[in-house]
């Protein structure tokens, strides 16, 4: 089974605090690592949003590297949406 290259971009509600987005960036950092080969993680910070997310105007950015067979990704998408404190996401496929 081929590993294939992801990267994903996740924004995190601030409102909880910053206790919360580090709980949520451990929690999908286990994940990815339990089902592939995590790579860099890289912290962007809190960043006014272009436009209010549920009624919030500020998000804290990361972006993932890792590596996982094709069918990974969608499990990660699902645990995404149903997880309180995930604003918006988006797992694109790395160019080999």
């Amino acid at each position: 089974m081929a590993l294939r290259n992801y990267e994903i971009v996740m924004v995190f509600s601030v409102a909880n605090g910053e206790d919360a987005v580090e709980a949520l960036k451990t929690k999908f950092t286990d994940l990815i690592s339990k089902n592939g080969t995590l790579g860099e993680v890289e912290d962007w910070g809190k960043r006014r949003l272009a436009y209010p997310i549920n009624y919030e105007n500020e998000g804290f950015y990361t972006v993932i590297n890792f590596a996982c067979d094709e069918a990974f990704p969608a499990e990660l998408d699902r645990v995404i949406n149903i997880t309180d404190g995930v604003l918006r996401s988006l797992i694109v496929a790395k160019g080999e």
